[in-house]
């Protein structure tokens, strides 16, 4: 499954500002995206989007490839579930739930070496 940003659907429930903040604080409902993306078999759900942010989570599930191409933005995972390798520019980071890697915008980067792997994405938006 390609990893596509372009997805903006939220559950029911969660509020995403998209140009302004509208409330303090809002709930992100992480762990109901990532079940769901589980029994789909894999994808790629935002849960939050503000002018310098975007919250998402990413759900590997072999055999399918990791298909994401560089972004424009920096990005941080963390590890939600599940055990896989990072592979950034040519270097590996094995990594494990509880673990979180950054990614520079621009960077190459794929993740192998997965069964089924959990992601907390998050980008910082320049524009």
């Amino acid at each position: 499954m390609a990893f596509e940003r372009t997805t903006t659907r939220v559950p029911d429930g969660a509020r995403t500002p998209t140009s302004t903040l509208t409330a303090l604080a809002h709930r992100f409902p992480v762990a109901d995206v990532q079940r769901r993306l589980e029994e789909a078999g894999g994808g790629y759900e935002a849960v939050h989007a503000s002018r310098g942010l975007e919250v998402g989570v990413y759900v590997l599930c072999a055999p399918q490839p990791d298909r994401q191409l560089p972004h424009a933005d920096d990005e941080l995972y963390v590890v939600l579930a599940g055990r896989g390798c990072l592979e950034v520019e040519g270097e590996r980071l094995d990594l494990g739930e509880g673990d979180a890697a950054f990614v520079p915008a621009g960077a190459n980067h794929t993740w192998v070496g997965y069964e089924q792997l959990a992601l907390l994405v998050l980008f910082t938006r320049t524009d």
